[in-house]
């Protein structure tokens, strides 16, 4: 079976699995007596499992087998959900990780699972059980004395307590329970593709009660060529003969209808294969009793499932690359609306005029469509946090609360693809070096528990991202001490820029190395990623109660509404993100500071910036210039241009390698009149 073409689908859906089991087992931990918690988990680990066997990857199957071998016993309530016990299962959600990452890079790495196959072992065998002996003796007597209720004596398949309240509540209800038996050909060559397919089509017919073979011998192809099923459906049974039939390589099919002739109330049953009883498992984490489920709960779902499909099927899955190209085009598109639109100035034109608004209209239209088609909420970075911060916290002893907020707020596709591993950074200094030991917070009159915060929110045309932590804050002096040791002198700085220098190449006031920060590299490079991005980053910290590094982004990255500048016969771009106000330049209100030249504006100090000098660009003898006062996180300061030339929509396009280390820009864009003007990186320019 050629399964090729299914791949970057079991990829896709794996990866989203495994990240749901993270946060389930998360959860578990926190609430470790939530059996719908357990059941969601045991059903996810399920489909990882059906999906590698299908997909031929049985080193990833079995090793989901034998979670899933713990993971019943959850269910079973025969092991306590225990700190030792998840973090075994953590590290099996992290090999299968790797094992799904080395399928999706083509690597013929082996990954050695025999050691985490026998820690699963262990705690199959220890002694972390809450069963009794006593327990054990009950539930033998127990099932001794189940007595089979008196349906019709004809049935091949067994059924308990449970199968024959909903047979009987059906049968109240109007509903028909049909037993089925299906032989296949002899020449079938997938019979488990084929046995899928029949249970596929009897599902959409009503619920299947019961099933022989189970599902996980079907997945196995551990069956010979009989199927049987009972069906409970509102269809007769020559309506069931038919779709089967329906169906190819099934060479026979035989149904009868289930009757009573009593029923007498016996024990429950003891069921084996809990997993593999589909209607079970479903009702399970709603009823504490089989004799409690209403048959119409069971199966008024298939009408819910039916409706709601029409609302969940309203989605398709895209390659990323197209849309990438889908957003080139409409770049280019405005590109060539911008060019449009001088050639009618020109022209004066009052009916191309006309025409050209409209299409300018459906083209700002389209590009709204497309920007939000690139957008993704910022949960797709956030949802591994919660386990990392987990981790932590047990490796440091230190009690952590984690707390997430805004994670829907959305970010242009290439944001989201770049900010994970600054954030990275930032929440593990906040767990090693702010949130100090339950010790330390007990003396200092602190809650034991220390508390993290990740919230992001849109202000305007930005992401605000922000890492808060109440823990110990940075002190100044040991900044001051360490920037004077690397020989940055700090002397009329503010306490906030002192404290900002934690962002320098190699700076870290941590004596001590860890496996988790201490080295120095983790801050510079929060710094370039973020600045790469056309964001900023900015700490503020109170030394014992704690710091907040706000991170400010751009929501996207390709379309952008910036002011065209002239500095000489240059035209220059700069995006309206960051500029505040635009004032006349007036010498006489140009000052020197600490050897710069200021310009005091409404009581406040700015720094000015000559933009010819910093670029090197001959400087028109024009008598009116400009200010432009931007604003790049808490810092302002004022660049000095020749003249303005008036906002326009602009694209940025990547200047590529040869020019990479022009880091005073950060692209170029196309003007209407066919000239290349750079975009300047007012970041950088601090």
């Amino acid at each position: 079976m050629d399964t090729s073409q299914y791949m970057s689908m079991f990829l896709e859906e794996s990866l989203e699995n495994l990240q749901t089991l993270n946060e389930s087992l998360l959860d578990l931990e926190q609430n470790p007596e939530d059996l719908d918690k357990v059941n969601a988990i045991f059903r996810v680990a399920h489909t990882i499992k059906g999906m590698a066997a299908t997909m031929g990857f049985t080193e990833l199957a079995e090793l989901t087998h034998k979670m899933e071998d713990v993971l019943a016993e959850f269910r079973e309530g025969e092991l306590k959900v225990t700190q030792d016990v998840v973090t075994v299962l953590f590290d099996c959600l992290d090999t299968l990780e790797k094992m799904v990452d080395n399928v999706q890079e083509g690597s013929s790495e082996k990954i050695e699972i025999d050691s985490i196959i026998q820690a699963l072992a262990n705690i199959k065998n220890n002694d972390n059980r809450n069963k009794t002996s006593e327990q054990i003796q009950n539930k033998k007597n127990t099932d001794g004395n189940v007595e089979k209720s008196m349906i019709n004596s004809d049935l091949e398949l067994d059924l308990n307590q449970y199968d024959t309240s909903v047979i009987k509540q059906a049968k109240e209800k109007g509903y028909n329970s049909i037993e089925i038996k299906v032989t296949l050909s002899e020449n079938t060559l997938l019979k488990s593709a084929r046995a899928f397919l029949i249970v596929k089509d009897l599902e959409e017919q009503g619920e299947i009660l019961k099933s022989e073979p189970s599902t996980q011998d079907i997945e196995n192809e551990e069956f010979d060529f009989e199927l049987k099923f009972i069906l409970v459906t509102k269809n007769t049974i020559d309506e069931i003969i038919a779709v089967v039939n329906g169906i190819s390589e099934v060479s026979k099919v035989e149904a009868s209808l289930i009757e009573f002739e009593s029923i007498e109330v016996v024990a429950p049953k003891e069921i084996e294969n809990k997993e593999e009883q589909k209607v079970e498992k479903k009702a399970s984490s709603e009823n504490p009793a089989p004799e409690e489920v209403e048959a119409e709960q069971v199966l008024a779902k298939k009408s819910t499932q039916k409706k709601e499909s029409k609302k969940t099927h309203q989605s398709v899955r895209v390659d990323l690359e197209r849309i990438d190209n889908l957003m080139n085009m409409v770049s280019e598109l405005v590109i060539y609306r911008t060019r449009l639109e001088q050639i009618v100035i020109s022209h004066k034109s009052q009916e191309l005029n006309e025409t050209l608004e409209q299409v300018g209209r459906t083209t700002s239209d389209l590009q709204d469509l497309v920007m939000k088609i690139r957008m993704l909420p910022l949960d797709t970075v956030f949802n591994r946090f919660p386990r990392m911060i987990r981790d932590i916290s047990v490796e440091l002893n230190k009690e952590i609360n984690f707390v997430i907020e805004g994670a829907d707020t959305e970010l242009d596709r290439t944001v989201i693809d770049e900010i994970g591993e600054p954030l990275i950074h930032l929440l593990r200094n906040a767990a090693d070096h702010g949130v100090e030991s339950a010790e330390k917070r007990i003396a200092q009159g602190k809650s034991p528990v220390g508390t993290v915060r990740l919230v992001a929110y849109q202000e305007g045309t930005k992401a605000l991202i922000k890492v808060i932590d109440d823990g110990a804050g940075i002190n100044l002096e040991r900044v001051r001490t360490k920037a004077e040791q690397k020989g940055i002198n700090t002397e009329g700085m503010s306490d906030n820029d002192i404290k900002n220098l934690i962002f320098a190449q190699g700076f870290s006031t941590n004596e001590v190395v860890t496996d988790i920060s201490g080295r120095g590299v983790g801050m510079d490079v929060v710094k370039t990623k973020i600045a790469a991005l056309g964001g900023t980053v900015d700490l503020y910290s109170e030394e014992g109660k704690g710091s907040t590094f706000v991170i400010k982004l751009p929501l996207t990255l390709q379309i952008i509404q910036a002011l065209l500048v002239k500095i000489g016969e240059e035209t220059l771009a700069i995006s309206l993100g960051f500029i505040d106000r635009v004032i006349d330049y007036k010498e006489e209100n140009i000052k020197r500071s600490n050897g710069k030249e200021v310009i005091v504006y409404r009581e406040n100090v700015i720094q000015l910036v000559r933009l010819n000098e910093t670029l090197d660009i001959e400087a028109s003898a024009t008598d009116k210039k400009f200010v432009i006062i931007v604003n790049v996180g808490d810092k302002t300061i004022g660049l000095l241009v020749d003249s303005l030339l008036g906002q326009q929509e602009i694209v940025i396009k990547p200047l590529g390698k040869t020019l990479k280390s022009l880091d005073q820009y950060i692209g170029a864009t196309i003007l209407g009149n066919g000239l290349v003007t750079l975009i300047l990186d007012v970041g950088a320019l601090l």
